[in-house]
């Protein structure tokens, strides 16, 4: 029988509502552990970012938010609330594009997203409440991996996922803002295709890849699945963070 490539993908059951202080890992190892699930080398940890953000107490209350006068100004050409306006303009450095409705912007991360990335979906009184993104996702990512393997001695692959739009195609997609343990990036490039031409230009973008094969599980919505097992993928050296992925400016030329 021919030997085909195949991973698999469990969602980790009955991950509570995380609240400020909260150990994400310690809980993440403990339903998944409950769920009679081990973690195994080579594994990777596919962990919401909202749930850090609510564990790092990333919950902002509106009412608790004093607009500048650029976030007035941004409000009255977007309609966006000039409190939330104010929150982005907090965890952005710079403006892309505005019109009604849409303010995208260049996060402090360095990726370009709307609304800073800014959510009020999957949070108790969303419309008081707005979550920010973790303060360092990268950092996060590479603590758990170690803990993981100080503990466990195993080596375990940790993204940390959020969900982006596209310019120029419809839906969002996962994304990987925080990367330790894998390719954050894999280059193709002096590699050859089928037919021996040494490939170029080609560069996966290998974390991201991971993290939307996560959200075919967690979803957006009330799926209520925030941490995704995988298992029987690449996750060898070299290994990288996600602020590598972030296009230079220089290079980019839809920004």
């Amino acid at each position: 029988m021919v030997q085909m490539p195949s991973f698999s993908a469990y969602a980790i059951p009955d991950i509570p509502l995380i609240q400020t202080d909260d150990d994400v890992l310690a809980i993440t190892l403990d339903k998944i552990q409950q769920a009679d699930l081990s973690l195994a080398d080579g594994d990777v940890l596919v962990i919401s970012s909202k749930i850090l953000s609510k564990s790092e107490g990333r919950r902002i209350a509106l009412d608790t938010v004093d607009p500048s006068d650029e976030a007035y100004q941004l409000a009255e050409e977007t309609g966006k609330d000039p409190r939330l306006v104010e929150l982005i303009l907090q965890d952005s450095t710079a403006v892309s594009r505005k019109r009604k409705g849409v303010l995208v912007t260049q996060h402090r991360l360095g990726f370009v997203s709307a609304n800073s990335g800014i959510d009020q979906s999957n949070s108790l009184d969303g419309d008081s409440n707005v979550l920010i993104l973790p303060a360092d996702p990268d950092k996060t990512a590479q603590e758990f991996h170690a803990k993981i393997q100080d503990e466990l001695g195993i080596h375990v692959g940790i993204v940390i996922s959020d969900t982006h739009g596209r310019p120029f195609r419809i839906g969002n997609i996962g994304v990987a803002i925080g990367v330790a343990g894998l390719p954050a990036v894999k280059d193709l490039r002096g590699q050859q295709d089928l037919f021996g031409r040494t490939l170029e230009i080609s560069q996966q973008a290998y974390s991201d890849l991971v993290a939307s094969a996560a959200h075919l599980l967690c979803g957006e919505a009330n799926e209520g699945y925030p941490v995704i097992l995988i298992r029987g993928i690449d996750i060898s050296p070299p290994h990288g963070q996600a602020s590598e992925m972030n296009r230079l400016p220089e290079n980019d030329l839809y920004r």
